[in-house]
């Protein structure tokens, strides 16, 4: 009994003990909220994946796969297929309808040759295509002059259908940031320059490719004039900057991966067709099918309609599976895979961020060792009268042991909810940092004035420790009030630059795994820092104790 008796005792007599919680406290909210952005940055990357690429890529680069269509049939009747669609991946360049003049912008470009039904069925592009009207409550939420507002219907689906409806032109839907005329709000809209002239689906671009032949060799450019339809955000960054979207048969017409005449060595005898190409397949697995569980069921697939080409006299043959790195063939893996040399390094950094910042559970022990040390200076002669009426040893060192064991308890929970509010509220944190109210200067300089004042007045008692304290604390609100006028006058300050870190916003979600396991350390380590203050009270003499000054 005496052992919670003296544990709340020491708990809510004392300041020092509070120290030890906002120690733990902060140390479990720095790593919680360290790892939770790195693992929903980490997550980010992999949902963005999957929805731009499906579960399972067949790729053939440059030279394409033949007979897609074909290949494409059989997947689809697979069982645990939902979609499978023809992609072609390239690069090129995009003359800009700005600026005003002769003198038009270029901009280099990942370009995809899509079929738009398919395309949207495996990936979603539907949903991620900017220009579309706003539904009521984002039309309540909207800014009065947001763009969307004026945006109809029928640019929505010229959009994902690829096709300008004005002048039945096929149609090209850009990346949001292929186009610096949209400009970036505060609320995360975008708004064309000029008060909406520099809105693309207003304008044409020219497309420009240089084809390769079978050889490796270049091929003369090809150009097209195109209708911007609309223009897509994936939350990517490196993707929006520069994935143009236009329709399959623009994309291989460019690159020259259309069905074509196949003539003699003389060139002058037509022998056979060689079919259309696409350089990639993305598939689409049903339900809760995952990637990994996917893949063998496509490769076994592969390998099947392979041997039946083969068997086919007349069919341009495929390229084979590829079995190892070496072998030259189709490659056919998870988006996972595809995307290791960026999603690798990414969980990497994450494991090492974690590994570092769990240092600070040494912090928690040290800061906890040296306060419960001096409790038990402190309490040496109440540890003697206690040893002297017949307190065990086990029984002195477990009060400063639950003490350790309450502390960081507190601290985890204190922490827990301190990361929680720091995550959950981390964009709008970001988003003041990189437009601080000049108010907040101003408020923070006030407090320094009354501060000051306190001080003043509390210092004719002649008592130190407030007037140490309060020149503190007015130093640190003039120090905060300068450092936010600064960044007022400079701009603001931008931590999470989209160009650095690919999404345009920091992921907000409590890593809820990681928290708990964080928790669980902080507890154990403080338990560690109050074990040898609790042994060395066990270890105390009474006699001497109770003589102890």
């Amino acid at each position: 009994m005496y052992h919670a008796l003296l544990t709340n005792r020491y708990l809510t007599t004392r300041v020092i003990p509070l120290i030890a919680v906002a120690a733990v406290a902060l140390c479990v909210a720095l790593v919680i909220i360290v790892v939770s952005v790195m693992t929903g940055f980490l997550d980010m990357v992999k949902d963005s994946g999957r929805t731009l690429m499906g579960d399972v890529v067949i790729s053939y680069p440059i030279n394409g796969i033949p007979h897609y269509e074909r290949l494409i049939e059989r997947l689809e009747k697979l069982p645990d297929v939902h979609a499978a669609t023809p992609v072609i991946d390239s690069w090129g360049l995009v003359k800009m309808p700005y600026p005003d003049g002769p003198n038009k912008q270029t901009e280099t470009v990942q370009i995809w040759g899509v079929d738009p039904e398919s395309f949207n069925e495996v990936t979603g592009f539907a949903d991620t295509l900017y220009w579309r009207p706003l539904t009521e409550d984002e039309q309540n939420k909207a800014h009065e002059d947001d763009f969307r507002r004026l945006v109809s219907n029928k640019v929505l689906q010229d959009g994902i259908a690829l096709h300008d409806s004005r002048s039945d032109l096929p149609g090209i839907v850009l990346g949001m940031h292929v186009s610096e005329a949209n400009v970036r709000q505060e609320d995360g809209s975008y708004q064309p320059m000029r008060e909406g002239y520099w809105w693309m689906p207003n304008f044409q671009v020219t497309l420009t490719t240089l084809p390769i032949d079978t050889s490796g060799g270049f091929l003369e450019p090809e150009s097209t004039i195109l209708p911007v339809v609309n223009e897509f955000i994936s939350g990517v960054y490196l993707i929006d900057d520069k994935r143009v979207m236009v329709p399959l048969q623009i994309a291989q017409r460019l690159l020259h991966l259309d069905e074509a005449e196949l003539l003699d060595e003389e060139g002058e005898e037509v022998i056979g067709i060689d079919p259309a190409r696409a350089t990639m397949i993305l598939i689409r697995g049903k339900g809760n099918m995952t990637p990994d569980e996917l893949e063998p069921i496509i490769e076994q697939s592969y390998e099947q309609f392979y041997d039946e080409l083969w068997k086919d006299t007349s069919a341009q043959i495929l390229p084979p599976p590829r079995a190892t790195e070496e072998q030259h063939g189709a490659i056919i893996q998870t988006w996972e895979k595809q995307q290791e040399p960026f999603i690798g390094p990414i969980e990497k950094e994450r494991e090492l961020m974690r590994t570092l910042f769990s240092l600070v559970y040494l912090v928690c022990a040290g800061l906890v060792l040296a306060i419960f040390w001096a409790i038990v200076y402190e309490k040496t002669r109440d540890i003697g009268i206690l040893r002297s009426i017949g307190a065990s040893r086990l029984g002195i060192s477990w009060i400063f042991l639950r003490y350790g064991l309450v502390v960081g308890v507190l601290g985890s929970i204190v922490g827990l909810g301190l990361a929680y509010l720091v995550v959950h509220n981390i964009n709008t944190i970001h988003t003041a940092m990189g437009h601080p109210p000049i108010t907040l200067a101003i408020v923070f300089a006030l407090s320094a004035l009354v501060t000051l004042i306190l001080t003043i007045m509390r210092s004719r008692s002649g008592r130190l420790l407030p007037l140490v304290l309060g020149l503190l604390i007015t130093v640190t609100l003039i120090l905060l009030a300068v450092l936010v006028y600064i960044a007022w006058k400079l701009g603001g300050v931008v931590i999470w630059d989209p160009k650095v870190y690919y999404f345009t916003t920091i992921p907000n979600t409590l890593d809820m795994a990681s928290a708990l396991l964080t928790m669980i350390g902080a507890v154990l380590f403080s338990l560690i820092g109050a074990f040898l203050p609790a042994a060395k009270a066990a270890d105390t003499d009474p006699v001497k104790a109770l003589r102890y000054e």
